[in-house]
Order: C-alpha cells, then structure tokens, then sequence
C-alpha cells in the first residue's frame, strides 16, 4: 500500500516526532508508514485521516503494479 503521509506532515511542517505524539505511536513508526514498509490497522488508518482532516482513500491506496507485470486473474 501507498500513501501520502509524509506530504501531509511536510505540509504541516511536522516532524516525524511530532506526527508520532499526535497519533500516540512511535517515531519508528511513522518512519515504516511513511516508506511503506508498514501498513497501519484500520483504527491507526482512521486516526490519520482523522488528523489530516481528509478520507482515507485520499491518504492511503494500493501500490501500483509494474507495466512489465502480468496482472493476475480470479
């Protein structure tokens, strides 16, 4: 999963400290969110959007497949 976390805290001029606090998690954290090596549970995922004032699909959306890559049929 992709997201725009980190364009939301620049805009606000936070530090990656600072976003942690408002969301009680750890900096850590908002380090793996951010690089997307951590995907947030639905409640964290709420919490955000809840912070940065914006629905969930405008902060969070799956990752885009490589062109070269065979999309998989059910």
């Amino acid at each position: 999963m992709e997201n725009l976390i980190r364009s939301e805290r620049d805009q606000r001029g936070w530090t990656q400290a600072t976003l942690a606090e408002h969301l009680d998690v750890s900096r850590q954290t908002v380090v793996a969110l951010e690089t997307g090596k951590y995907d947030p549970s639905l409640p964290l995922a709420f919490r955000i959007s809840d912070l940065f004032g914006r629905p969930i699909e405008a902060i969070f959306f799956p990752a885009r497949k490589p062109q070269n890559e065979p999309i998989n049929s059910l």
